[in-house]
């Protein structure tokens, strides 16, 4: 027996619940034991990084980039950051208002460090990704859950935020969306920014979905007035170039929060491999070509599940305006989004998230990632709806 006791901050973590990846899990012990498993749980390429990404983390590491790096991140990066996000948003950005880290999920978890203090109260908008209770209470704060429904595409209205943002911190939204897909529109932000300059909120926006839209248009919370000296924007590489595993991203913020956020980093990572640095900065160097290229498969396989879908009628699928996923709504089966996912897994061995994975307001819904070849996924998203209506109530 260990004589180590756990602290009350790692034991509370999952506040005495899951951390939702039990079906992935268990998906994974399946195929290690030899069973041909499905995966359309994780939002992961089904292909690799482009080759001139790879070269270029070679000839870095080779030519020395092998050293301690700033703090903040590499000045050519964090220019290069800074440009590509002024592009893609319209708001003045300099290297100054930008801090490298190693990937979004670090970004999330230092900006909370950064912006609220232990006890502090940190909103999140519910269905959220899988991570976003724990990195609130690892960084101390208590999460507050602000509910969307189906009928409001899962956006927040104004109103489910004004319910519960009384005497909170930090507001942490996520557009465009994992797991539902939904892009805000300029009526939710402003309600968002609204709420936000009446409660004295910090906001943090999780935009690293922000190359996949397939139904309108990003747009960032910085670019509204009196928003950008209250916003934190966290992003990567991970999803729009294909570079999951480089855990190379980035934090844009106000100059002086930025710069001391410095003093986190040395305290957690001591800076970013360069390497890896000089592999993003080559990405993003490539320019919209290569961010488009590497979205086409996940654009062409939503019309294919849309397509599919439209055959049937026991699913009703969460209309997807971006991201690299489809929501589908099985309450007509009878069962939850748990039950059906985990009786999918036994039955066709394909596995896919439960929607309680992502908050209460998604329950009765699985999140199908678009990660497999357009044959495979198909194939995969036919069966499950065949299963589906094996399942359906008379």
């Amino acid at each position: 027996m260990t004589k180590i006791t756990l602290s009350r901050r790692l034991a509370g973590l999952n506040a005495g619940g899951t951390d939702g990846w039990e079906v992935h899990a268990r998906a994974t012990q399946m195929a290690r034991a030899g069973r041909q498993v499905t995966f359309l749980t994780v939002g992961e390429h089904d292909s690799p990084p482009p080759d001139r990404i790879l070269d270029a983390m070679d000839h870095a590491a080779r030519q020395g980039h092998t050293r301690y790096t700033p703090m903040l991140g590499q000045p050519e990066l964090r220019a290069a950051v800074a440009t590509h996000v002024a592009d893609k948003t319209g708001v003045p950005t300099g290297p100054e208002n930008v801090l490298i880290v190693p990937g979004a999920q670090a970004g999330l978890f230092t900006a909370h460090l950064a912006l609220a203090d232990p006890g502090d109260t940190g909103l999140i908008v519910d269905p959220y990704y899988a991570t976003y209770p724990g990195t609130l209470r690892a960084a101390g704060l208590i999460p507050r859950i602000v509910e969307t429904t189906a009928a409001s595409d899962f956006m927040p209205t104004r109103a489910n935020l004004e319910a519960r943002a009384a005497g909170a911190r930090t507001l942490l939204i996520n557009t465009p969306n994992n797991p539902t897909g939904a892009v805000y529109d300029a009526k939710t932000l402003d309600g968002i920014a609204e709420v936000v300059c009446d409660h004295d909120l910090a906001l943090i926006s999780d935009e690293v979905y922000a190359a996949q839209v397939w139904d309108g248009a990003h747009l960032s919370p910085r670019a509204i007035p009196g928003l950008a000296e209250r916003t934190l924007v966290v992003g990567s590489l991970s999803k729009s170039h294909a570079m999951t595993g480089f855990r190379a991203g980035w934090v844009v913020g106000p100059e002086p929060v930025i710069t001391a956020m410095a003093d986190i980093m040395i305290n957690m990572t001591y800076g970013i491999a360069g390497f890896v640095q000089q592999a993003a900065l080559h990405a993003l160097a490539q320019g919209a070509a290569m961010e488009t290229a590497i979205a086409a498969p996940f654009q062409r396989r939503r019309a294919l599940a849309l397509e599919i879908l439209s055959r049937q009628q026991v699913i009703r699928v969460v209309q997807p305006r971006g991201a690299m996923y489809v929501m589908l709504d099985i309450r007509a089966t009878g069962l939850t989004g748990v039950a059906f996912a985990e009786a999918l897994l036994e039955a066709e061995a394909i596995a896919v998230m439960p929607g309680e994975s992502f908050g209460r307001a998604a329950a009765g819904h699985v999140r199908v990632a678009l990660s497999v070849d357009d044959a495979t996924f198909a194939d995969a998203l036919t069966r499950l709806i065949a299963f589906a209506e094996t399942c359906a109530l008379p």
